[in-house]
């Protein structure tokens, strides 16, 4: 979610206003209650039920319900209720072979253009990470690390594309992600098998091997969809 920006003045120092839409705002919202399973996935729901439970006006509730409609994150039955997409095997498998189409393109153009100190950084911060975890284990704070790299890694990757038709797609795609790894539980080998398959990115990255680097994505979502799978 969207963080408020620190504002600095003579009286010291507060937390900026949102000024963003109340649409977007409640947009926002809605998923985090998905994500934070506080509307569990699959739930068939009226919109005063939302309305209550995220603490959100009607009207920007409404906006966002359409375009999560329009994104596949819910159904909307008139006079009936709201359902919440519920993942299954079909979605993950479309999710991550869609994933890879993209990404194969990105991984490409990330290892042409990307900057030798962005990649070097992130090569340094996966290795840490994976000393971490061998040597002190898998905790939360191990877990929002893994997720701050994988947001920069595959999203550094679409961002490489400079196509803004690709960066919302990408963005759709994330949220179906999310949903699907909800009752998945990452566990230390699996946090250290997904950081190991980003290195292999990074160096071929590195190497400037766009051929290597397309591979390495490949094998990664191919890897990441096995072990998703083995949930359903």
């Amino acid at each position: 979610m969207t963080q408020a920006a620190s504002l600095a003045n003579s009286a010291g120092t507060r937390e900026a206003p949102d000024t963003r839409r109340l649409s977007d705002i409640a947009y926002d919202k809605v998923l985090e209650g998905l994500f934070d399973r506080k509307v569990p996935a699959g739930a068939f729901v009226s919109q005063n039920d939302l309305v209550n439970l995220l603490d959100i006006p009607v009207q920007p509730l409404r906006d966002a319900l359409r375009v999560l409609e329009a994104e596949g994150v819910l159904t909307i039955h008139p006079r009936s209720g709201i359902q919440f997409l519920k993942p299954d095997l079909e979605l993950a498998r479309s999710t991550y072979q869609f994933r890879t189409i993209i990404e194969r393109a990105a991984a490409r153009t990330y290892a042409e253009t990307a900057g030798v100190e962005t990649v070097a950084a992130l090569i340094a911060d996966h290795k840490a990470l994976i000393e971490d975890i061998e040597r002190s284990g898998f905790d939360a704070e191990a877990l929002d690390r893994l997720g701050e790299l994988e947001e920069r890694l595959h999203g550094g990757m679409i961002t490489s594309l400079r196509n803004p038709l690709i960066e919302t797609t990408a963005r759709r795609l994330k949220n179906y992600v999310t949903l699907i790894r909800l009752e998945r539980l990452v566990t230390q080998p699996l946090a250290l098998r997904t950081l190991r398959e980003h290195l292999e990115i990074l160096e071929a990255a590195r190497a400037r091997d766009a051929a290597a680097a397309e591979a390495a994505v490949s094998n990664h979502f191919q890897a990441a969809l096995q072990r998703i799978l083995g949930m359903f």
